[in-house]
């Protein structure tokens, strides 16, 4: 398993960084086909799903090998100087220049991810310990991994029901998406080493082009009024439901062919242009709220023009903070010294 590297992911994290920002700047203008624009927000969805691949995985991979699970103060160490430095930026900025400073919107691209964050070592080591992993042992993990999935779901619907949708922005509400990416990676690894046997998800995988027709198929159902209004109206209970519950099948759709890729799904996400832009997702997806702040006129103006200057702004603050940082930043150990292939790719 050492070696192991999955180069359709950065593919992925370009496509949900697009994602992101389209459904924003439609936030912002009378937007063309405004059901489908507002729901690619799922974007986040599949940050979310990524993040839970990426870091639960060298927690399956040391319970795999026998070896302690990765140090959780270089861990959040390294998490701490991959989001803050450039979050702090961007609000910089938009104090500076943005005359309705977009703080709020910055809160809450840091809020999603870092409680999660926190909550990982400890998730990791309720979720690999104390036995074997055999393939019983594991089958009860992907379970339990497939019940938090319905999590997500259910809490968006109970807190519309009682309004209170600051409520929304908690991590039970999101940790369904994080449950998709850590089911995939123990489902990877297990199958990798021979603890699981083929099964239909193996065909799956070899199917990219359908699994991804499906997840489109989703989006587009839930850009029908049955996931809810397109703007921050609140939903019914119901509408709420549905919707997570749709970004919840459609993010593992796309997510599970990156696993075991074809050669033409690595071609297509995994090329040069691909793993050029992927370091760059994360500053895009946090310095457009900068620029949408500056920014006035239609839909077709402010998409390019935004994608261009996030854009700009994430490649410079890549080459000046970021990377850097990231030099400094402590690699993913096992308390064994143990290292994760994939340890660098959440980066």
């Amino acid at each position: 398993m050492k070696g192991t590297r999955f180069p359709a992911v950065d593919g992925l994290r370009v496509i949900a960084a697009v994602a992101v920002v389209i459904s924003q700047v439609g936030l912002h203008t009378h937007a063309p086909f405004a059901g489908v624009v507002s729901r690619l927000d799922v974007g986040w969805a599949i940050f979310c799903a990524l993040s839970g691949f990426l870091l639960y995985r060298p927690h399956v991979l040391a319970w795999f090998s026998g070896t302690l699970p990765p140090l959780t103060l270089p861990y959040l160490r390294s998490r701490a100087l991959r989001i803050l430095p450039t979050l702090l930026v961007a609000v910089l900025l938009s104090i500076a220049f943005v005359p309705h400073p977009a703080t709020t919107y910055l809160r809450w691209a840091a809020l999603t991810p870092l409680p999660f964050y926190l909550l990982l070592p400890g998730l990791g080591r309720l979720l690999t310990g104390y036995e074997r992993p055999t393939r019983r042992s594991v089958r009860w993990r992907l379970l339990v991994l497939v019940a938090l999935t319905v999590l997500g779901p259910v809490w968006m619907a109970v807190v519309t029901a009682t309004d209170n949708p600051a409520a929304g922005l908690w991590l039970p509400g999101y940790l369904g998406w994080y449950a998709v990416g850590m089911g995939m990676a123990l489902w990877q690894v297990a199958r990798a080493t021979g603890r699981l046997g083929p099964s239909t998800l193996d065909t799956l995988t070899r199917i990219p082009g359908t699994l991804w027709g499906i997840a489109i198929a989703l989006l587009l159902i839930a850009a029908t009024p049955i996931a809810g209004p397109y703007d921050h109206s609140t939903p019914t209970p119901a509408q709420a439901l549905v919707k997570s519950l749709l970004y919840t099948l459609a993010v593992a759709c796309a997510l599970f062919p990156v696993l075991t890729p074809t050669a033409s799904t690595v071609r297509v996400l995994g090329g040069r242009p691909a793993q050029v832009a992927a370091p760059l997702a994360y500053g895009v997806v946090v310095y457009q709220f900068v620029v949408l702040g500056l920014l006035d006129g239609p839909f077709a103006v402010q998409l390019p023009l935004t994608l261009l200057a996030a854009g700009t702004l994430a490649a410079i603050s890549y080459r000046l903070l970021e990377r850097p940082l990231g030099k400094k930043r402590p690699t993913a150990k096992t308390e064994s010294s143990a290292t994760s292939p994939s340890s660098s790719a959440a980066r």
